[in-house]
């Protein structure tokens, strides 16, 4: 009788995890998994952690509508915690582990750059949301954030005009990584194509998660008396807090020394008392103050799914540049994978060249169809005292991203179409 007992449990169990395994075949079956890669500690948290939350509000978006091919898309949300390393580990579990048609995500170019070599490998696809040093072209990356020319080149154009202060002397001051240290170096080769001098010029890096700036201004405070100066930031992360923090106790104005950032929107200055800083500048190719039907309606509907998942702030959250680039990637990927009716990346890729997207800057972007670049406006906004950016200076349409910059010796032997990293 016992016998008979124990092989009837075995009989049952057997076929209760025979029936769990084709439950999650059938899951996976109707299902297609999306990597989404973001740093949700450490110290690009407060830059990244929205970044998730905008890929997780699209996909449900995106769901909402039938999905892609009859199938939902499934999230599958890492933590890579602001360690570089930790990037790759995680990248090649959502390549062979969860088996992700797609990956968007990463900030940093370093977090990008080791995370490189894994993607050409298995032959994965990164939609990248952040704007970056050039100097990379990738058959297995889309870069939906601006290059060199769509964003600091004008930036650094308009400080040197009439309009933006004529300024004369230059400050680059950045966090310690490859994104500042090769956005300075086409910046000062420019600077030096216009006649600047290297007396001109001086170049600070700080690490990540640096926090006292207070000798770092005071050198600010010293070379902008050697004539109209503005200072060019491209610090990452939660740096950004004191070192603004840092401007208004010395009263660093923007009249007397106008700083432009790279990598500060609306978010970083959420934790920032911003009315000392009234009149400095960051450069994007999106502001959440812009005015027109589609900033709106997704601004709107992304406040009210937060509302809904129990997001702490929802009805205070902000949108910024880089959150624009991953809901404009996650849609123009759904688009190209119908378009060539598989995940396929080859197909994928292909299908990607020259497919358009209304985004909610106003423009309607381009995926070149050559260069896995987005063609994108550039906008410089001013710091307003409620935290968002009033634009001061907009390009009238999208223009062509320049991956490998002209100012770099040897850049215009290079490919202009994607070609793999020597590994």
């Amino acid at each position: 009788m016992a016998t008979r007992r124990l092989i009837l449990k075995t009989t049952v169990l057997a076929a209760s995890l025979l029936a769990a395994g084709f439950s999650a075949q059938a899951h996976a079956a109707d299902t297609i998994k999306v990597g989404v890669l973001h740093s949700l500690s450490g110290t690009m948290a407060i830059s990244e952690t929205s970044l998730k939350d905008m890929a997780l509000f699209a996909i449900d978006e995106i769901n909402a509508k039938g999905g892609v091919l009859g199938k939902k898309l499934e999230p599958v949300v890492v933590d890579p915690a602001s360690n570089w390393p930790l990037f790759a580990e995680k990248a090649r579990q959502l390549l062979t582990r969860d088996k992700v048609a797609a990956t968007f995500g990463c900030w940093t170019s370093v977090s990008r750059k080791s995370v490189l070599p894994v993607y050409e490998e298995l032959n994965g696809l990164l939609f990248y949301p952040v704007q970056y040093e050039g100097e990379e072209l990738s058959p297995n990356v889309f870069y939906t954030g601006a290059a060199p020319n769509q964003q600091a080149i004008p930036a650094v154009e308009y400080l040197m005009s009439k309009e933006g202060g004529s300024a004369k002397r230059f400050y680059l001051l950045g966090t310690d990584y490859v994104y500042p240290r090769t956005t300075n170096k086409i910046l000062r080769a420019f600077l030096k194509s216009k006649g600047v001098k290297d007396s001109d010029i001086q170049e600070v890096y700080t690490p990540f998660g640096h926090s006292d700036y207070q000798t770092i201004v005071g050198n600010i405070k010293k070379f902008s008396a050697g004539g109209k100066t503005a200072v060019i930031s491209t610090i990452n992360g939660d740096s950004n807090v004191p070192f603004y923090k840092e401007l208004g106790n010395q009263g660093l104005k923007a009249t007397n020394v106008p700083v432009v950032a790279f990598s500060v929107g609306e978010e970083e200055l959420k934790g920032i008392d911003t009315k000392p800083l009234v009149g400095h500048l960051a450069a994007w190719n999106y502001f959440m103050s812009v005015k027109n039907p589609v900033n709106s309606q997704w601004a709107g509907a992304y406040k009210a799914w937060a509302k809904k998942k129990g997001i702490a702030g929802a009805d205070k959250l902000v949108t910024n540049d880089p959150m624009e680039a991953t809901y404009v990637g996650i849609n123009m990927w759904a688009e190209a994978v119908k378009k060539a009716g598989t995940t396929d990346v080859a197909a994928v890729r292909k299908a990607m060249a020259g497919i358009s997207y209304k985004a909610p800057s106003g423009y309607t972007l381009t995926m070149d169809a050559k260069n896995h670049h987005l063609h994108k406006p550039v906008m410089i906004g001013e710091v307003q005292p409620n935290g968002q950016f009033s634009v001061v200076w907009k390009t009238p349409s999208p223009i062509r991203a320049q991956p490998w910059s002209p100012y770099i010796p040897g850049n215009e032997k290079k490919p202009d179409t994607p070609v793999k990293t020597k590994l």
